[in-house]
This record gives structure tokens, sequence and C-alpha cells, in this order.
């Protein structure tokens, strides 16, 4: 491997990891039955996989927002606050990354791992935030450290009019394989296995956050939401397309003959008339005596709740809600859901954090204005329906008594910017006050 160049390296590196996203892929998109179908086989397909990662997204993904604290209370923090505030939210609008949040935590949920790159667009003189496809991307860190990366490769095929445009090379091939290479230090670039660019890093650190959906012990890559839930998924198939078959089949009666060697013309219709020789006996195959399909649809629900349980979201979290829960025993219903999205909001945090964190060096950088230092929060929204009401009187409490700030009450409010709501509401009371004699 050391005599080989770093793309011919990757096209040999994790072949498992990229194998399991290949599959949970197609496992969301549906494709969840084993090896071809028998002739006459019925495979009907319920993507409860599907349903239950773009549930769990949403609860996550609920509410999603940022704030920037000072590191104390001079005027020259908060104006430095302020500012890096202001540039990121600039940042978030004009690269409009509520979206790609979402389409990016989707794909982590499916995939297990997922990514954001930070860069400079020389040509708008503005930051550019991308969600890389983490097929392509591939990790070196040290030793067992995994939150130390020292090199980061992103491999993704361009068209030849695509690559020409870019980086200004021809070629008579009908697509290329480019492979961006980067260290805190260089910077490579690699066209169809032939090296393009090699400069230095022009920002100092490598522009990837690469994260976990949810976390393995001692492990870099991630888990996805997937693999848990694939077995019950495939028996539920099957199960619910044995059932199909019963029922088409009961709609559609068997005519069952005893001791008759021949027969033709037998019609299963209402009124008709069929004639036995003597000894014989005719009867229709009934598929559902005996109770036959309540053991199947009891077999279906039973599979069914072991799905809700393994992907740790109960019906509840559907708002199938027919106890009429509220408060603290709605919580309970719904806390093996709470608990995931917890662990998930745990990695999150850091990772856009340190998105923030390259955004704002970033633009130091480039226009040369202060940032830090600062304090970077990011603020979930609840995951369970709020009573307003009830949230604004305990906030107005802890205002009233200093616990909290009128800031940090806006932020726990859901205020997308509890900056600018402030100096409104200044501006108001300044309006309002009446004037001095």
């Amino acid at each position: 491997m050391n005599n080989l160049t770093i793309p011919q390296q990757i096209a040999r590196r994790d072949t498992d990891r990229l194998k399991s996203y290949r599959e949970n892929l197609d496992f969301y998109n549906g494709i969840q039955w084993l090896g071809n179908p028998r002739r006459g086989e019925r495979r009907i397909t319920v993507n409860y996989a599907k349903a239950f990662v773009e549930k769990v997204t949403s609860y996550l993904m609920s509410g999603l927002n940022f704030a920037v604290d000072p590191t104390d209370d001079s005027p020259e923090a908060k104006e430095r606050a302020r500012r890096a505030e202001e540039a990121l939210y600039e940042v978030y609008e004009t690269n409009n990354l509520e979206q790609l949040d979402f389409d990016t935590e989707l794909d982590t949920t499916i995939l297990g791992d997922g990514c954001f790159k930070v860069t400079w667009d020389t040509e708008e003189q503005r930051i550019r935030v991308l969600a890389p496809d983490v097929q392509g991307l591939f990790a070196w860190w040290v030793g067992d450290d995994v939150s130390r990366v020292w090199r980061v490769a992103s491999r993704y095929q361009l068209s030849s009019e695509e690559v020409e445009l870019l980086y200004g090379v021809k070629n008579g091939r009908r697509g290329s394989t480019v492979v961006e290479i980067w260290t805190a230090d260089s910077f490579e670039l690699w066209i169809d296995n032939n090296l393009s660019e090699r400069k230095p890093n022009p920002y100092g650190f490598i522009p990837f956050v690469i994260y976990p959906n949810l976390r393995e012990p001692k492990k870099f890559w991630g888990i996805s939401d997937i693999p848990p839930i694939k077995e019950p998924a495939r028996e539920l198939n099957r199960a619910l397309s044995q059932l199909s078959t019963i029922l088409e089949l009961s709609g559609n009666p068997i005519a069952v003959l005893e001791n008759v060697e021949e027969a033709q013309d037998i019609a299963v219709q209402p009124g008709a008339v069929w004639e036995l020789p003597e000894k014989a006996r005719a009867y229709l195959l009934d598929l559902l005596q005996g109770g036959g399909v309540k053991l199947h649809v009891d077999y279906i629900d039973l599979i069914y709740r072991t799905l809700h349980d393994l992907s740790e979201s109960p019906r509840t979290s559907f708002g199938d809600n027919q106890r009429g829960l509220s408060g603290v025993a709605l919580e309970m219903e719904l806390h093996p859901l709470l608990q995931k999205v917890r662990r998930k909001q745990l990695i999150r945090t850091a990772a856009y954090k340190k998105r923030n964190e390259m955004i704002l060096r970033i633009l130091e950088q480039k226009t040369g204005v202060s940032y830090g230092p600062y304090r970077s929060r990011i603020v979930w929204g609840p995951v369970l329906p709020q009573d307003r009401g009830r949230l604004v009187g305990e906030e107005q409490i802890l205002v009233a008594s200093g616990i909290h700030s009128r800031r940090r009450a806006m932020d726990e409010l859901g205020i997308q910017d509890p900056e600018a709501e402030f100096q409104r509401w200044l501006e108001e009371e300044g309006r309002l006050e009446p004037p001095q004699p």
C-alpha cells in the first residue's frame, strides 16, 4: 500500500463500510427482500424503515437554532458576540443551511455518518457550506485517538465539462474521478489518478466536519438507524404477503373434489350444479376456518411492536395517542424516543459548534474582522408538544428573579434571532417613555 498513491489506496480502503452504506440506502428505498422471487410469489413491501428514519429526523431537527454569547459583560465582548452571531446568520441564510441540515441529517441517519465542508468561494467572496457524500470520504486519525484526524480524502465524479469548467483540465473521457486530499498543511487535487495541483492548505485546518449518526465505542465511523430493524421489517413483509395471499384465495375459493378421477367444467359460482359419481365428495376449501387468520394478525402485531421497540419510536410518536396522554405521562410514553434524540443531540451539538468555528475562522482570515473570543451555543427545540402559555409564564418568573436573561428566555421560547428581537424591544420601550420635562 505504501507504493500506491492516495487515490489508489482509497480504491481498496473501507470496503465493508461502503458496502454497508449501499445496503442501508437500498433498504431505506424499499429494496428489502432477499433473493429473487419464486414463480407466482407475492412480495409486499411495507417500508417502515423509511417511516422510522424520517420520523426521528423530524423530531431531532425541529426548532434547531444557535446563539453566540459574550465571554464577559464588557461592551467589547458583547459587540464581538453580536458581530459573530450576525455573521453566522448571514452564512446560514446565503447557504440555506436550514434545508441543508435537514437533508444531511436524513442522509446521516440512513448511512450512519455525516459530513460538512466549509470553504471560501473566491468568485463570490463568501463562505460556502456543503455536505459531501460520505460514500466518497476517507479519513486518517492519529493512533487510537479517533478525535485527531490528520488527513481527509474526498472522492467524487465529474463530467468532462465540469472538470474543464472547474479545473481547466481537458480530457477525452466522458467523466473523471476527482480526489481532494487535505491535511492541516497541504492540499492536493488528483484527477483520474494524476496529480493536478499541490499547494499549501489556504485555511490552516482541514475544512471537514465528519461525525457519526450514533457512535460505536472506540470507532471513528458511526452506525445507522437501519440495521436494528432490518430483520423484523423483512419478517413483517413476509407475514403480510402471506396473509394477503390467504385472503385472496379465500375470496376466490378452491373447489376440492374427493374420489373423482376426472373433472371438467367445474364452476364455483352461485347456482352451479355439479354431477358427482357415487361415493365422491365436493366442497370449497375454507382457509379462514378455525381462527387461522387471527393467528396471522396476532403474529403481525407482535412483529409490529418489535419494530417500534427496536427503532425506539413508540406508536405515540406517530400521533396514535388513544389514551389522550399529556405532560409527564406523555413524556414517559415517548421516553425511548427522547433518549435516542438526546444521544444524537450530543453528537450534533459538537459538529455544529465545530462548523460555526470554521465559518468564523475563515471569515477572520478573508475579511480581517475579529470575532473571538466568544461562546457558541446550539439551541435545540422541544421534542414534545409544549404548553406555550405555561412556558412563557415560567420564563417570566425566571427573568424576574434574575435566573435567566431576556435573551436566554427568548432562546428557550424558540425566537430565531434573540439579539434583534431584544433591540426591537428596546426601541419600542424608548418610544413609549414619556418625554423628559
